[in-house]
């Protein structure tokens, strides 16, 4: 297995645990119930596999292989990095209901955005 591979399989790991995020958050918000810390343990598992992920692209970078759009690549990656911890801090918190709206709408968004960098041919193959 290369590590265009194991790039391949993690990036494919993060976008389907962000689209079950936000279907748990959904589904949390849809029966009124508090985000708890199963579910920010969650999020900070996406937030470092999206970190891992990264960190494998920015290897294979140094090693000389190269995404199609370098820049679109590492802007994504940090979105995917950030975004989690950053609504966290946005909201200052919160559990209630609306906070489970935005986590929803987020993994969503955030399934959506690796749906975007594939079909764009962002993860790989590299070249």
């Amino acid at each position: 297995m290369t590590a265009g591979d194991f790039h391949g399989i993690l990036f494919t790991m993060h976008l389907l645990y962000s689209a079950a995020l936000g279907f748990w958050a959904a589904v949390l918000a849809g029966r009124d119930e508090p985000l708890g810390g199963n579910y920010w343990g969650a999020v900070w598992v996406s937030t470092g596999l999206a970190a891992v992920v990264l960190l494998l692209g920015l290897a294979m970078m140094v090693a000389g292989l190269r995404p199609p759009r370098q820049t679109t690549y590492l802007l994504y990656m940090l979105w995917l990095v950030v975004m989690m911890p950053g609504t966290y801090s946005l909201l200052h918190g919160r559990e209630d209901r609306s906070a489970a709206l935005a986590y929803a709408i987020l993994g969503g968004f955030n399934a959506s955005v690796g749906l975007s960098m594939w079909q764009r041919g962002l993860v790989g193959p590299w070249g």
